[in-house]
């Protein structure tokens, strides 16, 4: 690797695209040649160890954990103390959390660790960068955070890595550590004391899931305009609900303005939109009775025309929240702290993960929120009475009559599903950190729950995933029979998904189809 292909952390300037390029694409990563970096780290370490010679109670060094906080112990007892946080913290349960979010905890903890507070060697934060980079994972059970001592048991099986225990993933593999270290030449490191503390009692697990859940939030916005765009062309609905007047100037939000300009460049070119004056000039006059009934919908349903107001509502909502997580994964988030200036150890609490746990209440209800947006856009699709002369069910035309009418459903158990997976999404909507616990003997009697809360909105924008791919599907099978070459700017994803499957000419099994969109989602490839 070149010197230039490294991300360098420095403890204060990784970014949400950084943890995405480390967890999912397997960049390599390494400690920033800047000097005040390592000095800094040393620094603190060597504060820790003046402070533990004088024989003072310093907590989780010379004292027990928690509530055992007035338990203290010898400066010779340190190392041990640590290594035994380590076999009662692994503790967790439910699954292994997949490989991208275990490298992007490793990642995040590592960044927090370098900026030279937490009293660890260097050789800690060059071990986890290290197996970073070689591929080797900690197997992290997904469960038993409660987000305010850090995440306490899921980065307990982090630092087991360090020291040789337990299990990791390499090369597509769970095995043992101890064998993987083996193979790749490595000892397993002897954690001396605060080192262990410092790896578990920090926010970075929820911290790595959540950067990796706005991520793919903030793709979703993408796809629900392009789904918006699609929709309108679809329905021959109406382009002026996007005119820059009634965002830019009559309701500025950034996220609404930037939504309904993103649908309005998917609608360039298009031939299947209308403008508001064309169609109600279309009717004609009222006649001299003064009444009528149009014949035409003069106005969209609120799915097509409300959609910048409710994408909106999920790309303001990313501001803030990578603000916040940009703020939590540059931060030293464990207890206690060195103060290397005043030689000082204070005791704290940046371990609590409110920001985060807020930050990811707020954006699973914004991505949920997009999700029944296109849900509902995909129910007027298929629905023979607002689809407007579309197929029943989109089915093709070459079976809607003849032998095969009335055999054929199309679309009817893919909106099924969507509205299915949507209904999930919602249920999980529950805000998470009004659900603090008090525990470990009342120490912690305010907690977070940010671990959890990242958690569940990892899951709800893995739902919405699968029920954009649905929706698209829809869209394209709808742009098949109103004649593909009539798009805009949204022909170029239409082109890219019948790259990997084809439209729907009579009743087949669609699951896979599904899969190979989604696939298409997750890496980013439909544009």
């Amino acid at each position: 690797m070149q010197e230039a292909s490294f991300i360098e952390l420095d403890g204060n300037s990784l970014s949400i695209d950084q943890v995405v390029a480390v967890a999912r694409n397997d960049a390599k990563v390494k400690l920033s040649d800047d000097p005040s970096v390592s000095a800094a780290i040393t620094a603190s370490y060597q504060v820790k160890e003046k402070l533990i010679a004088e024989r003072l109670p310093i907590y989780g060094v010379t004292t027990g954990f928690g509530d055992s906080v007035h338990r203290q112990i010898s400066p010779e007892k340190a190392a041990r103390l640590q290594m035994n946080m380590i076999r009662f913290m692994n503790s967790g349960t439910g699954p292994f959390v997949p490989v991208e979010v275990a490298r992007a905890t490793v990642l995040v903890r590592a960044n927090c660790l370098a900026r030279g507070h937490s009293a660890v060697r260097p050789e800690i934060l060059n071990r986890l960068l290290e197996l970073l980079n070689l591929g080797v994972a900690p197997a992290i059970r997904e469960e038993g955070s409660v987000g305010a001592s850090g995440d306490l048991i899921p980065l307990s099986y982090v630092a087991a890595m360090l020291a040789g225990t337990r299990q990791v993933f390499y090369k597509g593999a769970l095995r043992n550590t101890s064998e993987v270290l083996q193979e790749l030449g490595l000892q397993p490191l002897t954690i001396v004391s605060k080192e262990s503390l410092a790896i578990h009692n920090g926010t970075s697990y929820m911290t790595g899931i959540a950067a990796l859940a706005a991520a793919d939030a903030r793709m979703l916005a993408e796809i629900a305009d392009l789904c918006t765009a699609m929709t309108v062309e679809v329905l021959l609905g109406i382009e002026g609900s996007f005119d820059p007047f009634i965002h830019d100037v009559a309701k500025p939000h950034p996220g609404q303005v930037r939504s309904a300009a993103r649908i309005r460049e998917w609608l360039e070119g298009s031939r299947l939109v209308r403008q508001y004056d064309e169609v109600v000039r279309s009717e004609g006059e009222i006649g001299e009775d003064g009444y009528r009934e149009l014949r035409i919908r003069i106005q969209d349903h609120y799915s097509i025309r409300c959609a910048p107001h409710y994408i909106g509502v999920l790309r303001d909502t990313l501001e803030w929240v990578e603000k916040w997580l940009t703020i939590e994964m540059n931060s030293s988030n464990d207890n206690p702290l060195f103060d290397v200036a005043t030689e000082r150890v204070l005791s704290g609490g940046n371990f609590s993960g409110g920001h985060v746990g807020m930050a990811m209440d707020a954006l699973k209800t914004a991505v949920a929120s997009v999700g029944d947006l296109m849900d509902r856009q995909l129910e007027l699709v298929v629905d023979e009475k607002f689809n407007a002369g579309l197929t029943p069910n989109l089915i093709s035309r070459s079976v809607a009559s003849g032998s095969e009418a009335g055999l054929h459903h199309g679309f009817k158990g893919m909106q099924l599903c969507c509205s299915s997976l949507v209904a999930e999404a919602l249920n999980r909507c529950m805000p998470m950190t009004v659900f603090s616990r008090s525990t470990e003997c009342h120490n912690q009697d305010k907690v977070s729950m940010g671990a959890t809360a990242a958690r569940q909105a990892r899951a709800v924008v893995e739902l919405v995933q699968k029920a954009a791919a649905i929706h698209l599907l829809a869209l394209c099978q709808a742009a098949y029979l109103r004649g593909p070459e009539k798009l805009g700017r949204t022909r170029k994803v239409y082109d890219k998904i019948r790259e990997h499957v084809p439209p729907v000419e009579g009743d087949r099994e669609m699951d896979v189809d599904i899969e190979k969109v989604l696939d298409l989602i997750k890496k980013g490839e439909l544009f």
